[in-house]
């Protein structure tokens, strides 16, 4: 066979030099979008997901993994996303599983706030009067006008600092583990007024502890400590956690017998999801009514005083403040939650009838980070 003549063989291949670099542009785009694209939903992401989640099930198993896989969050031990009343996705650290109790820090808050309200649904309490501590009352002393509903709304005035580090030096740690651990409530209960009364919100863990023991007063004059926890432990059993069915939830005292209830209560994520639930349905389980409708609403009307706070739970909105604690951007302005040191969230969303539970161990620089994350799950879920 006769071979072509090398100028003849340089123009027939001229057109395929030529379109060698698109083809390799080409390839780099095809490339550069698949990069783009985001991997493949592994198994075990998968498998945290129930067949019928309520929302796109690929996007949520992605959501959920990231929160135990992304950097910069801190460490997830366990996830509960709950739609309808039915869980949409469980997931939990290696280590860790449903048995496992997770203490709530500031989550408690939320369960004191709760006992409270049934106090003032039995008519034993009442928001706009001062509460049962005999030395507030005393003649001329200014904390006597401190109502409960102020405490509740964390506007007392007393002169509180929630401050955690350094842990030497914090207020509430040396509450808790040095100067008040003998009698906390007496410790929160003799710092005096910073501002009058109503006029400024101070978050503090002292201030539910004194409600803790403002509900132990109302249940028992005994000032004998076996006698205090004894009765706030069985108002709690006859009236919270066995009505909701929250069997692994409990609460820790201190030696003067009062429910460390600003920051010491743990349960298992599924009884924390519970309580989110209870709340997402205005204090009712399977339609019966264990607190009153109106409590709920209660707390989560704005404070007076912080628009992104209500009574004893974090409101989903502008702080009005360089604050920022959940995705007021993004979610809708009815969410709520109950959040604690470290990262511990339980989400209320009743428009979305949803409930999302995050437990684990997050500092606070990267507290925004895994709010974010936690705002990827939420907006997979239209409203209802």
């Amino acid at each position: 066979m006769k071979r072509p003549a090398p100028h003849i063989l340089s123009v027939a291949l001229r057109p395929a030099l030529l379109l060698a670099p698109i083809a390799l542009l080409a390839l780099a785009a095809c490339g550069q979008a698949g990069g783009s694209a985001e991997p493949p939903v592994s198994e075990t992401a998968l498998a945290a997901v129930s067949a019928n989640p309520g929302a796109p099930r690929a996007p949520l198993a992605r959501a959920v993994d990231a929160l135990f896989t992304a950097d910069g969050i801190g460490e997830t031990d366990a996830v509960i996303v709950m739609h309808r009343g039915e869980i949409a996705a469980e997931r939990y650290r290696e280590g860790y599983g449903p048995k496992t109790r997770f203490l709530g820090w500031s989550m408690s808050k939320t369960v004191t706030a709760l006992v409270i309200g049934m106090l003032v649904s039995d008519g034993r309490l009442h928001l706009d009067e001062s509460p049962p501590i005999s030395h507030w009352r005393r003649t001329g002393d200014p904390r006597g006008e401190i109502t409960l509903k102020q405490l509740l709304q964390m506007r007392s005035g007393l002169r509180h600092t929630e401050q955690t580090d350094p842990p030497y030096r914090a207020e509430t740690a040396r509450l808790l583990f040095l100067d008040g651990r003998d009698d906390m409530a007496a410790e929160a209960e003799a710092e005096p007024l910073e501002a009058e009364p109503g006029r400024k919100f101070e978050y503090s863990t002292a201030t539910s502890i004194i409600l803790a023991d403002i509900a132990t007063r109302v249940l028992t004059q005994s000032e004998d400590p076996a006698r205090r926890q004894k009765a706030m432990s069985e108002f709690l059993s006859a009236r919270l956690f066995g009505p909701l069915g929250l069997h692994s939830m409990m609460a820790e005292y201190d030696a003067a017998g009062t429910m460390i209830g600003g920051a010491m209560i743990s349960a298992n994520a599924r009884d924390w999801a519970q309580l989110g639930e209870f709340l997402r349905h205005g204090g009712s389980v399977k339609g019966s009514q264990i607190l009153p409708r109106g409590w709920i609403d209660f707390m989560r009307k704005p404070s007076p005083r912080a628009p992104d706070y209500g009574a004893h739970l974090w409101l989903n909105r502008p702080s009005g403040t360089d604050r920022s604690v959940l995705f007021a951007e993004q979610g809708p302005a009815s969410a709520f939650a109950a959040i604690g040191h470290l990262g511990q969230y339980v989400i209320v969303s009743p428009g979305q009838r949803l409930t999302i539970v995050r437990l684990g161990k997050t500092r606070e620089e990267e507290r925004a980070a895994l709010v974010a994350r936690l705002a990827e799950i939420s907006v997979l879920y239209p409203a209802s």
